[in-house]
């Protein structure tokens, strides 16, 4: 009893379960320009991926996996956006990296390690960047969230399942990060397989519940969405929630209708 009340008060608060001691590094920041040939090639606009073609392409993925491994963030170096787009890239990144040492998998959380109904996919520590170690929960919750304070985020790390958002198919770059955020942003909250949002009816995506504490400083979910959204939401319209859809967003995701709720 005692150890799922552990498990509950850490899936309440990730950011504290998952925090990550700041690792000390004097790198310099690094070029993305492998990814972003990668994501070019092998993902679409709406974000479905060729995870066959990164298969082909499995080489120069290593390479920039050990692009990213060679050097460590740090803020001596690196301006708040090089951190930021360098971190999200790497999520994304390794990511595929994981999808692709278990394909073929219908879904992301068909991948298993640990303890069952404790450890998840998100938990699996096989990212290592200089001295350090990571999994991808560390770097979304204890490394991204904290440090950036950024709730466009969750548009733009992708977990590799259809109602997350899409996988941009270009790299986050600081020097167009902010547009490329706002563009995530809107993109997502405009693609009616995600979120629906009309006058009369508005149903989020549940990465809007989950995570509804990092919009706060911003004035909230209901300003994030008038801000980004297709349209302004009247406060006297119910909020509701999505069921969130697990299957991969490879290819078939053009295709794929959302089941009637």
């Amino acid at each position: 009893m005692k150890n799922l009340l552990i498990l509950f008060i850490c899936f309440g608060f990730l950011t504290a379960c998952n925090s990550v001691k700041e690792y000390q590094s004097s790198s310099k920041p690094i070029t993305h320009e492998l990814w972003d040939t990668l994501v070019k090639t092998h993902v679409s606009e709406a974000g479905a991926v060729d995870y066959k073609g990164f298969i082909k392409d499995k080489a120069k993925l290593q390479n920039y996996l050990n692009l990213l491994s060679s050097a460590h963030p740090n803020k001596a170096n690196w301006t708040r956006d090089e951190r930021l787009a360098y971190w999200l890239n790497a999520y994304n990144a390794f990511t595929v990296k994981l999808i692709l040492d278990y394909y073929p998998v219908s879904s992301i959380k068909d991948i298993k390690s640990g303890i069952p109904f404790v450890n998840t996919v998100w938990d699996i520590k096989f990212i290592k960047i200089e001295g350090a170690e990571y999994d991808l929960n560390n770097i979304e919750h204890g490394i991204i969230r904290p440090e950036f304070k950024e709730p466009r985020i969750h548009f733009a790390a992708n977990c590799a399942a259809i109602s997350c958002p899409r996988l941009r198919n270009e790299a986050y770059t600081a020097d167009k990060l902010d547009k490329q955020l706002d563009e995530q942003a809107r993109y997502f909250l405009r693609n009616k397989g995600k979120n629906i949002i009309t006058p009369q009816e508005v149903k989020l995506s549940k990465i809007l519940k989950w995570y509804s504490g990092d919009f706060a400083e911003y004035g909230g979910v209901r300003k994030f969405i008038n801000d980004f959204g297709p349209q302004s939401v009247s406060s006297s319209v119910e909020i509701k929630y999505l069921d969130y859809l697990w299957p991969l967003n490879n290819q078939d995701i053009n295709n794929y209708e959302r089941p009637k709720e």
